[in-house]
């Protein structure tokens, strides 16, 4: 039995090597002083760090990527939750199809998915370029609006609505001031980890993006095939350590067992 958890203990420590050996590589090439990505660094230094507030197309495409985020999460949301309350609070035909297609861009590889918005928001309907990189990040948040609402939806107790309906509230007003309330945590939980799907999107906004529109992460990618200083590992960082703050947001606000249930 001492073998068998030994062999285990070993199995999992390789696992998280293989896991998390490159994001340490990443953190502490970032610190290179040379204007060479280098691992091992050869000293430490913060100037790539300073570097990326320098850079005018990075902070042009983080505020991007911060609007396009923040304005489809908002859309996704008010898709989301009523999408998300039908389909925990009524029974009715065709409900498992119906959340399958609203599950679907999750299910789709993202270039393909990516490469048909392009194919019919850009080239068929000629839409602008911002607002079609809107559009394609907003599909792309509601699945995980969706999914963690009905989450949040399954331990709520339908019988509080019942008693405040009884009352005399109508149903708008029992959803805005009974259910929403209760599902709270939930609901930001949602928009965090829709948030992070969003920024960090590549298949989508690799297709969507054009002249004078880009996001972060594809400005990143445009930027590392004409230079290789440790510039991008430094903004792999803050990312990575953005990432982590909001996983330990949502992680104190629900909790992992949420997303095993249902």
């Amino acid at each position: 039995m001492q073998e068998n958890n030994r062999g285990l203990g070993l199995f999992t420590l390789l696992v998280y090597l293989f896991l998390l050996g490159p994001l340490v590589i990443i953190a502490l090439s970032s610190f290179e002083p040379g204007t060479v990505l280098k691992f091992p660094p050869t000293g430490f230094s913060l100037r790539w760090y300073q570097k990326i507030f320098e850079v005018e197309m990075f902070m042009k495409t983080f505020k991007t990527s911060m609007a396009v985020s923040l304005l489809g999460n908002l859309f996704a949301l008010l898709l989301g939750i009523p999408a998300a309350y039908a389909l925990s609070r009524f029974p009715f035909k065709g409900k498992d199809a119906l959340n399958a297609v609203f599950l679907s861009p999750v299910l789709i590889p993202g270039i393909v998915l990516g490469f048909t918005m392009l194919k019919f928001l850009i080239v068929t309907y000629h839409l602008p370029i911002y607002t079609g990189l809107l559009v394609g990040h907003t599909v792309v948040m509601l699945p995980f609006i969706i999914r963690v609402v009905e989450s949040s939806l399954a331990n709520f107790d339908f019988a509080v609505e019942e008693a405040a309906l009884s009352l005399g509230a109508g149903r708008l007003q029992t959803f805005f001031r009974v259910v929403l309330p209760n599902i709270k945590s939930g609901i930001i939980a949602a928009v965090l980890i829709a948030f992070l799907e969003s920024f960090n999107n590549v298949d989508i906004s690799v297709f969507m993006t054009g002249p004078g529109v880009s996001t972060l992460p594809i400005q990143m990618l445009t930027y590392v095939e004409n230079y290789f200083d440790p510039t991008i590992a430094a903004i792999s960082v803050l990312l990575m350590a953005l990432t982590a703050v909001l996983m330990f947001v949502i992680e104190r606000l629900m909790g992992l067992s949420y997303f095993t249930k249902r």
